[in-house]
Formats: C-alpha cells, structure tokens, sequence
C-alpha cells in the first residue's frame, strides 16, 4: 500500500530558513511566492535560532554558558534530570501527560517564524494545500549536540535514545498544531550529516543506527497524521533514506543529480510506493550560479533530469505529480537580494513545469 497521501504537483515549496531578521517580513515573503505550501521560516541570523540550540531546549542536563551549550552528564542532578525527563515523555506517550504544555512545545524565542505563521493563518480566506514545518535530524542533532568532554550525543546509547524521544515528540507537537490550519502537514527533517555515514568524520556512524533514529521521528510524524521529508543538501548514501519510512526525499537537485541518479533502483521502488521527490533546483550554495541561472535554463535542467528518472520505467506525468520544486537548500546565509531571487526562481520554475505561467495558486487537479 502506497504510505503516500499527498501529491506536490511541481508546486514551489521552501526548505526553511531566510536572510531576514523580521518574522512578518519573512511571512510576507512565504505568502508571496508559495502559497499553496506555506512553512514556518527559520531566522538564523537571530542568536536563539541556531538550528541545534533552536531544537535542543528540553534536553536533561542542557547547560548554556554563553554562546557554548551541552549536555552535562557528569553534573550531580543529572540522574534526576534524567528521570523527569522520562516520566514526562512516558505520560504524553500513554496519553496522561499534556503534550500541548510540556517541554517538547517550541517557544516564541526559538522559533517566532512558528507562531507567526499561525498568526497569519487565522486571517486566511481558505486553507492552503499544506503547510510545512521542519526539525533538525536526529543524525545532525546527534553529532552536533555534545556532552560536557565534547563526545557527540550519537555515541552515547543513553543520550541518543533521550534525544530521540526529544525530537520525537517536538515533532508530534508540531504536526498537531499545524493540522489546524491545513488539510496536509509535511515535516521535513533537515539532516545534511547524514552525509558523513561512512567517512573518517564519523567512524562510528551504523546504518542500522542512522535508519533507525530517522524512524523514529518520522513515526512521530506519522502518528500525528503527518507527512514526513528527510532534506539533505549535499552528497550521501541515499539508501538510508530510501529504506527509511520517508514520504519525502528532498536534495540538491542542482550540485548532486548525476550522484543521486546512480541509486536507480531505490527511485524507482521508491516512487512506486509513492514517495514524493523535492527536487532542489534552485542553487543558493552558490551565489554565482543564482545569479546567472534563469527559469529557463532551470526549467531545461529539470527536463534532462526527469527525462533520466523516467528511463527508469516512471511515467512522466506521475512524477511530475510526484514533486515538489525547492531551492536546494536553505537561503539563511545569503543577502536579501539574492534571496528574493532565489524565491522568484523557485516561483517561475514550478509554474513552467506545471505549464500554468502566472498561476496563483495550484493547479485545478490539486485544488481539487
């Protein structure tokens, strides 16, 4: 049975972040140029917005002494932390705990694109097809978030498995409250140190550990009735993915296509139980590119790289109603100006794929 409940249609999406320091401004951008999918928008050019501290507040033992957080295992109220900790996550997980008012809700310090986006949503006119959310991966989490000595969490049996509960039920919380303003919620779970699997970066990184942990969130996701993405924006070993229980796989379309391609196999089972590609197309790594590149070279950059999935044995209009389109990855480090560009891409590139120049909103099949 097809695990997939949802179909993109080419519509533009957004991975997350934007160079702006204002939330209404970012909404205002979101509501711009992609309406039909709206998301919540990651500032990090505010302190508190650092995408490891944003997500790790409720962690026991977090200890923040200036700019450097970690988890301080060796402290003497730890074990008590710990304790807490668990008795919280096993109420809300048996259904006598309150998940709305606990330490796995996101707060307006860390995340105000959230709780702007709901602000906006009260003044809409109808509900959008979806709306978005996004939450650190449990690999990223894991080997950037550290115990007092600097050894990543990941590595730590105990402390991997409380920073998955963590995330587990910060992602149910938000698939909760975004189900009240749209029929379909995607959580995309941003993840780039998936990549290292296998390097001398992280020797210790296990396949089966790696799938292991991003199941465990997206079955968070899932329980809340959600759609689960695993974004990762460079190079990687897409079988973890893909043997995961992703609905979503987003990648950088524009750098690492011919790398992607290779896992021909994984794709296609991959889009014959329905699982959804947001295709990254849009370059904003790489200044230079988002300069010179237009919707019509990117729309023909689209072209040879459907054609090549399709040889695979996919029918061209499934895929395409199969996709998202998406900057490769998030827009947070660049100027404004080359951010509003990348938006405008994003735009006119979906609306050349779905034929439909100008539109406004989805197409007719998906409004439908």
């Amino acid at each position: 049975m097809d695990r997939i409940r949802f179909e993109g249609h080419a519509l533009p999406c957004l991975i997350g972040s934007l160079p702006l320091t204002d939330y209404g401004e970012a909404a205002d951008w979101v509501e711009r140029f992609t309406p039909e999918i709206p998301l919540w928008v990651q500032l990090p050019r505010l302190p508190g917005e650092v995408i490891t501290r944003q997500f790790a507040a409720g962690m026991p033992g977090l200890t923040v002494t200036g700019e450097r957080f970690f988890i301080d295992r060796e402290g003497e109220g730890f074990p008590a932390a710990l304790e807490r900790f668990y008795e919280e996550v096993l109420a809300i997980e048996e259904g006598l705990g309150d998940l709305e008012g606990s330490r796995f809700a996101l707060s307006p310090d860390a995340a105000g694109g959230f709780f702007e986006l709901e602000r906006r949503a009260a003044a809409w006119e109808r509900p959008p097809l979806a709306v978005k959310g996004q939450i650190i991966g449990p690999v990223t989490f894991g080997t950037s978030l550290a115990d007092g000595r600097g050894r990543p969490l990941f590595y730590d049996p105990e402390l991997r498995e409380a920073a998955l509960r963590l995330l587990a039920l910060r992602a149910r919380w938000q698939v909760r409250r975004l189900s009240a303003l749209a029929p379909r919620v995607l959580l995309f779970l941003d993840d780039p140190a998936i990549t290292a699997f296998g390097s001398s970066q992280h020797i210790g990184l296990g396949r089966e550990e790696i799938v292991e942990g991003i199941n465990a969130v997206i079955a968070a996701v899932h329980r809340e009735g959600g759609l689960a993405g695993v974004h990762i924006c460079a190079n990687a070993d897409w079988t973890l993915v893909f043997d995961s229980e992703a609905d979503i796989v987003s990648f950088d379309a524009y750098s690492f296509f011919d790398r992607f391609v290779i896992y021909a196999e994984p794709i296609r089972r991959f889009l014959d139980r329905g699982g959804g590609i947001a295709w990254g197309l849009i370059p904003p790594l790489h200044p230079g590119d988002l300069e010179r590149e237009s919707a019509a070279s990117l729309h023909a950059r689209f072209q040879e790289q459907a054609g090549r999935l399709c040889a695979l044995g996919v029918e061209p209009a499934r895929l395409v109603a199969q996709s998202l389109i998406t900057p490769a990855c998030g827009m947070g480090t660049l100027s404004r100006e080359l951010a509003w560009r990348g938006l405008e891409l994003t735009r006119a590139l979906s609306e050349r794929i779905r034929g439909a120049p100008g539109s406004g909103g989805p197409p007719r099949e998906v409004a439908a």
